[in-house]
């Protein structure tokens, strides 16, 4: 017994000394069963909006994070914008069953946002989140705080503030 628990502690201090030299966070991989499927289909799904040109910062089970964006599966009941949930301060949006939580001001470059999808501009009052066209000229604008559906093609770029 007491040797299972020096292996058990030896491992963990193994993956938190990994996690120091990683820069504080290690990475959920792709694993084999349902877990790994999600991970693989959510980060797919995350690369297919925002594009390759945004590197993850750190991918788990449940969201892709980048710097100023998480991305997760919308879950059930947020299809309508009364159940979007998005915290203050920042700018949601369901797009083909995927929820995109921007909170950093910075022009993001999108690819495949098709359809209709709610969304929540709950940044601090007044600010500006800005929809652009393929050619970079603003299709619509949301001032907070706003909710409402919006038709997603084509938006290319969005600058949230």
């Amino acid at each position: 017994m007491r040797e299972t628990v020096n292996t058990f502690r030896s491992a963990a201090l193994l993956v938190a000394a990994t996690a120091l030299v990683a820069g504080g966070s290690v990475a959920a991989t792709a694993a084999p069963g349902p877990d790994g499927t999600r991970v693989t289909a959510l980060r797919k799904a995350a690369e297919r909006v925002v594009g390759t040109d945004a590197k993850p910062r750190e991918v788990t089970a449940d969201a892709v994070r980048y710097d100023g964006l998480t991305v997760t599966a919308a879950p059930r009941g947020e299809a309508s914008t009364k159940a979007l949930s998005c915290g203050y301060g920042h700018l949601c949006m369901v797009v083909n069953g995927t929820k995109f939580d921007f909170y950093t001001c910075r022009t993001w470059k999108l690819s495949n946002w098709t359809g209709d999808g709610p969304f929540t501009n709950n940044q601090t009052p007044g600010t500006v989140a800005r929809f652009y066209n393929k050619d970079g000229s603003v299709r619509w604008t949301s001032t907070a705080y706003e909710s409402g559906t919006a038709t997603w093609d084509p938006i290319w770029y969005l600058r949230p503030c």
